[in-house]
């Protein structure tokens, strides 16, 4: 996984949830294969940010994968390169959603940290966003308060990574929020403060959740078997 700053930021970003095939189970242990093969895909231009270990957060999920690139197109092939490995061939899909850098709204000056070549923290927390019609239809200056309110009680978090980008006709979302922190627990916090702000009124959705620490190659296996 590349841990270089990243120079030339591309807008495309896709995550792939799997989880254990309880009928295959994983029984490679060596990642020189997955190694290999995310150098290759970062060779093509697009950047793996992370493997991310979601098992025992949830039910349904044991491994999170985090890609980017210039094109959708680049996105979904490089994944089928990762998924045709042995390491993770056997592994099923749980959840998949790709976005697209676009203007955030009331604020054009907003980039993904992922964009602006900020390094991986050490946990990821991604979720979908949809909101509500009347939010939408409610007036421009209240909702530019809103947002401003909801903006002040974020960045009061300093240790945590903003990347959020659109998903309108990609998926079944608006809005995808991958927050990276070094700390679990300032992901927790920050999540129930958000909580106390007039925008919670506009929230139609905002589910599944999917957190994790971010991998070593080495330690994949492990968590996979």
């Amino acid at each position: 996984m590349s841990e270089a700053l990243e120079e030339n930021p591309s807008g495309f970003t896709l995550w792939a949830v799997w989880r254990r095939n309880p009928d295959v189970p994983v029984t490679e242990s060596d990642s020189t294969e997955l190694e290999t093969i995310v150098s290759y895909v970062e060779d093509s231009g697009v950047t793996v940010r992370g493997f991310y270990d979601v098992s025992g957060l949830k039910a349904d999920a044991d491994l999170m994968v985090w890609l980017h690139g210039e094109t959708a197109e680049e996105l979904q092939k490089a994944l089928r390169r990762l998924r045709r490995t042995e390491l993770l061939r056997s592994l099923l899909p749980v959840w998949n959603v790709m976005g697209v850098h676009r203007d955030a709204e009331f604020n054009r000056a907003h980039v993904p940290g992922f964009l602006r070549g900020v390094e991986p923290k050490d946990w990821l927390c991604l979720y979908p966003f949809v909101r509500t019609p009347e939010w939408y239809l409610a007036p421009e200056e209240e909702r530019r308060k809103m947002l401003a309110d909801h903006g002040r009680k974020g960045a009061a978090f300093t240790g945590v990574i903003a990347n959020t980008v659109a998903a309108f006709a990609l998926g079944d979302y608006e809005w995808l929020l991958p927050l990276e922190a070094d700390d679990v627990t300032e992901l927790v916090d920050l999540m129930r403060d958000l909580r106390y702000t007039d925008a919670r009124l506009y929230v139609k959705e905002e589910v599944p959740f999917y957190t994790g620490r971010r991998l070593r190659f080495d330690e994949i296996a492990d968590v996979l078997q």
